[in-house]
Order: structure tokens, then C-alpha cells, then sequence
């Protein structure tokens, strides 16, 4: 049961990631009108459904999970009165609960109808509180004392500036999916999504960096640093580190080498499909 509730916890982090942090995107990053607008495109209604639905189906399945490992077996983690225990009287089960509901509504409004800018307001919206809700599974809920709200605060930040990175990489994966018919100006606000995308990342990786800090003094600190290549916890920091870093790598190639090829290729320098591989190898 371990195993499987890390699966549905990553499945959560990933399903509000892209409906949040996409929802955003299409409202930031795309024009407002025309045939580059998300409302103009169909793939950006079906990537926000895929995201409600695993943030619903996540959440229903992790709760359940959660009370299996709490109530010490699946048998009782199935009971109606663990269950509701779990929902109603523990925070990470009430987190559980409200993505749910958060993932229920925004799948039946996106089928109900297609989104305009107000309904990517909307979804945002809902994918904002999804996205806080999320430091109800991490350390800074758990921790207790004088510094529990600061560490909690910053684990909310830290969740909500990893799903609006996370999100526009699932937005501009999409956006560069190679298609046939495709309208000329997409590829124009593609490329002026990528360089308006850069201030906003680095104000992401800052928030990240500074948050993460701050989870880590709470964690580790400087009186158990040795901890950080003696203990699993330690390795696996260190292991994200090492990710993390290597993502900062790419996505400055994708700032300073990538992305001004594809502009000097759409001014006509070059090929736009060979910058347009690139980046994707790059995503």
C-alpha cells in the first residue's frame, strides 16, 4: 500500500500540475483572440480534462489508500466510518477531499461547455486552490511549534511555483506537438510564449529555491547536514538536487540558445522545423 499511495501522491502533484499551471498558461502565455487563442484550439480543453480527471481519480484513490495505511488494512480502510474519519477530521484527508471535489468540477464544466478566457479564469482558479491544498501532503503540515505556519506557507508556495512550471511544459509540449494544417500565426505565439515564459520561470526558480531552503532548514538543518548523504531522506534530497538542477540546465538552453533560433528561423534565417525538434527534445 506504501508503493501505491507514492503512485497516486505523484499522480495528484501531476493532475493538478496541468490544471493549474495550464490554465494559467493559456491566459498568460496565448493571445486573447484569434487562431492561436486556446479557446481557438481543441488540444487545450482536452488537456485540462485529462488533468481534472487524474486530479479526481487521484485524490479518490489516495484517500482511500491513505485511511487503508492509517486503519492498518485495506478491509477497514474500505469502511464508511474510516473513511469518513480520514475526509473530514484529518488534514491531509480534507486536502484529498477538496481536490476531488476541485477535479469533479472542473471535468463536468469542461464537458458541459467549451471554455472562453473567463472559463480559463475559472479553471485557473480552481486549479490555484487544488495547487495550495497540496501542502496538506507535504512536511510543513506536520511539523509543529513556533515555526509550523512559516513551513507550511512555504510548502504551499513551493507546490503552486512547481505546478505553474510543470504546467506550461505540458502547455508548450503540446504547443509544439508537429501537426499538419496547422494556422501560421500559432507558430508565432509559440515562439512568443517561449520568451515571455522566461521572466516567469526565473521568478519560479527563486520561489522554488528560497521555499525549498526553508523546507530544508526545517528538515535537515546545519546541526544534521551530515544527514544529507547518510539518511534515505538525505540521498533522495540530494538526488532531486541533482534533477532540479539539471532542469535549470535545459531550460536555460531553452532561454539563450533554443528559443532565439527559432525566432531567427520564423524571420526567416533558417528552418523552423529543425528549431522546433530541438525544442521538443529539450521539453
Amino acid at each position: 500500500m506504501e508503493g501505491a499511495l507514492i503512485a497516486l501522491r505523484f499522480a495528484q502533484y501531476l493532475g493538478v500540475a496541468t490544471l493549474f499551471g495550464a490554465s494559467l498558461f493559456f491566459l498568460y502565455a496565448l493571445p486573447a483572440t484569434g487562431p492561436a487563442a486556446a479557446t481557438a484550439l481543441g488540444w487545450p480543453r482536452r488537456l485540462i480534462l485529462g488533468g481534472a480527471a487524474l486530479t479526481l481519480l487521484a485524490a479518490v484513490g489516495g484517500g482511500v489508500v491513505q485511511t487503508a495505511v492509517m486503519a492498518g488494512s485495506f478491509t477497514e480502510g474500505l469502511k464508511a466510518e474510516s473513511l469518513r474519519y480520514v475526509a473530514l477530521e484529518t488534514g491531509i484527508g480534507r486536502g484529498a477531499a477538496l481536490r476531488a471535489l476541485i477535479g469533479v468540477s472542473a471535468f463536468t464544466a469542461l464537458i458541459a461547455s467549451r471554455p472562453g478566457r473567463r472559463g480559463w479564469m475559472v479553471l485557473s482558479t480552481l486549479g490555484l486552490i487544488a495547487g495550495a491544498s497540496l501542502g496538506w501532503m507535504g512536511h510543513g503540515a506536520a511539523t509543529d511549534g513556533p515555526g509550523r505556519s512559516l513551513h507550511l506557507i512555504s510548502d504551499v508556495l513551493h507546490s503552486l511555483a512547481a505546478c505553474v512550471w510543470i504546467g506550461a511544459l505540458a502547455a508548450f509540449l503540446a504547443l509544439l506537438r508537429p501537426r499538419t494544417n496547422q494556422p501560421p500565426e500559432l507558430l508565432g505565439a509559440t515562439c512568443r510564449a517561449l520568451e515571455g515564459f522566461a521572466g516567469l520561470g526565473s521568478a519560479l526558480v527563486a520561489v522554488l529555491i528560497v521555499t525549498g531552503l526553508v523546507n530544508s532548514w526545517f528538515l535537515v538543518g546545519l546541526d544534521r547536514i551530515e544527514g544529507l548523504w547518510t539518511t534515505p531522506y538525505g540521498r533522495l534530497l540530494l538526488i532531486k538536487l541533482a534533477a532540479f538542477g539539471a532542469m535549470l540546465a535545459l531550460a536555460a538552453a531553452n532561454r539563450f540558445r533554443l528559443t532565439p533560433h527559432l525566432r531567427q528561423a520564423l524571420a526567416g534565417s533558417g528552418a523552423p522545423a529543425a528549431a522546433l525538434a530541438a525544442l521538443r527534445r529539450s521539453l
